[in-house]
Parts: C-alpha cells; sequence; structure tokens
C-alpha cells in the first residue's frame, strides 16, 4: 500500500463554489486521483489534509489556524510512513487582507518543504518526495467571496513560474494545475466537479510516474 498525503486547502478539500457544501470524496480531485491509480491493480490510500482558507505560512486575521506551516511537522509524524506528500497552497495567500505576490508565495512553499523534510519521523522512516502543485490563476472573484479575494487576479500573477523556479531550487516535483484546467467558472476562485476531475487524472499521471517502477 502507498500513501500519498495531500496537504491543502478549499480546492482541494472540494468545497462547492458560492455554497458551503462539500464535493463527495470520489468527485475531489484527491479521490479521482486514488481511484485512477487504483482502477489500474495498484493499491493506494490518498490522506486528505485540505483546510479552507489555509494560508502557505501566514495568518488569517480572522480564522485562527490557517497558516500551513504550523503543525506541519506534527502531522508528518501522524501519517508516516509516506511514499510522497503532494502541497497545493497559495490561493489563500492572495485574499485581499494580505499584499502578498507570487513571490512571497513560493518562499512560502520552499519554508513547507523545509518542514517536511526535516520533521521529526521516526527512526527508520523515509522522508517523502515531495510533488508541489501550483493551483490554478485565480479569474475575476465573483459571488460571496468577492470581497476576501478583491485583487487576488493581479496578484497572483506569475505564480506558477515561481512555483517551478523554487521546486527547481529545492530539488521537488512541480505541476502546474494550470495547465490542464482554469478556476471555477462559477466563482474565479475555486474548481468546478468537471475541473475537479480533470485535475485528478492529471495529477494521477504524474504520481504514478514517481512513485511506481512499473
Amino acid at each position: 500500500m502507498r500513501h500519498i498525503l495531500v496537504y491543502a486547502d478549499s480546492l482541494s478539500w472540494g468545497i462547492i463554489p458560492t455554497t458551503r457544501k462539500r464535493l463527495d470524496f470520489d468527485r475531489r480531485w484527491p479521490g479521482v486521483m486514488e481511484a485512477s491509480l487504483c482502477s489500474s491493480g495498484r493499491r493506494v490510500r490518498v490522506i486528505e489534509d485540505c483546510l479552507n482558507g489555509r494560508r502557505t505560512v501566514w495568518d488569517d486575521p480572522f480564522k485562527p489556524g490557517r497558516n500551513g506551516l504550523v503543525g506541519l511537522a506534527q502531522r508528518m509524524e501522524i501519517h508516516s510512513p509516506l511514499d510522497l506528500v503532494v502541497l497545493m497552497l497559495g490561493t489563500n495567500d492572495f485574499q485581499s487582507m494580505h499584499e502578498h505576490n507570487a513571490w512571497h508565495s513560493s518562499q512560502g512553499i520552499l519554508a513547507l518543504v523545509s518542514a517536511i523534510r526535516t520533521a521529526p519521523i521516526e527512526p527508520g522512516m523515509p522522508v517523502p518526495p515531495i510533488l508541489v502543485i501550483a493551483p490554478p490563476a485565480i479569474e475575476r472573484p465573483k459571488g460571496p467571496i468577492a470581497p476576501k479575494f478583491e485583487g487576488g487576479e493581479t496578484k497572483c500573477i506569475g505564480l506558477a513560474a515561481a512555483y517551478r523556479k523554487a521546486c527547481d531550487e529545492a530539488g521537488c516535483h512541480f505541476f502546474d494545475a494550470g495547465s490542464v484546467t482554469a478556476s471555477s467558472r462559477v466563482d474565479g476562485v475555486h474548481l468546478d466537479p468537471e475541473q475537479h476531475e480533470a485535475l485528478g487524472k492529471a495529477v494521477s499521471s504524474v504520481v504514478k510516474a514517481l512513485i511506481f517502477k512499473d
């Protein structure tokens, strides 16, 4: 059995745009990925640790616990041994209360990579490889979340390129979600069901090449 930890935010939690509801596991992209990998006879368990509003390394001034760096080392202890950690964060770094740009988020990702690699896991357990996924670019925010993400479509410009450069420097794997899907047509930030499907299938192909030799 291969174990994959997905450490992410509402785009992976599966929030249904303009609602507070959640897609079923088999319809959100981590579940699509698991099903795709298992359908070929491989034994895979995807562990979701996806929190709405999670930033890379910053606090939310209105809600506690949204700093992705806090507690990450303990997550590694809890879930080890792991065959892969998938990081898909950054969208919330561009909420309207922050003045961050793509470079800032890329440095946040590097801090998370370091925390994963230095976590105090049990002796003899492997330090897993890391796949960083750059979320699709924010479109013009619409609906109830528009004030929260006002200006995000400008602040996130260049995110995929910044993440790719950071991953090259850190020696970890990279995938650009924007290469297979845009953000939601409904709210401009999250993912619609068909976008989860496309992303899950694309990431399963990347993961298959990373953790399976056949």
